[in-house]
């Protein structure tokens, strides 16, 4: 009686064994299953966002170019400006710099005390 006790007590533990064994290789598929799944959700949402991203540039695109063509145009204003400012103004400059220069009026200097 108690041999058959302990076979069949043996023969639950395998079987015991067989149903951890099975649930464990369930559980190796599910994960698998999970990562390719979240794998393919992860491309997907990539290819989206991408695509997402292209139409938003190509929609920018010509805006980009109409912003860098206004700027173009304004620093061409306003190199016109400063060469106009250059060319009416350098005659007056280059003669102030030279009568300062040359036109030397002989003074003594403010902290110099007259010799008694």
């Amino acid at each position: 009686m108690q041999s058959q006790s302990i076979q069949t007590l043996l023969e639950a533990e395998k079987e015991a064994a067989k149903v951890v064994q099975q649930a464990r290789q369930y559980r190796v598929q599910k994960l698998k299953e999970a990562r390719t799944q979240a794998t393919k959700e992860i491309e997907e949402y990539r290819k989206f966002k991408e695509e997402e991203f292209k139409a938003f540039e190509a929609s920018h695109v010509g805006t980009t170019q109409s912003a860098q063509v206004a700027v173009d145009k304004d620093t061409e204003v306003k190199r016109a400006e400063i060469s106009k400012a250059y060319s009416s103004h350098k005659d007056t400059v280059v003669k102030k710099l030279l009568d300062r220069v040359v036109l030397v009026n002989p003074e003594l200097h403010r902290n110099l005390k007259k010799a008694e």
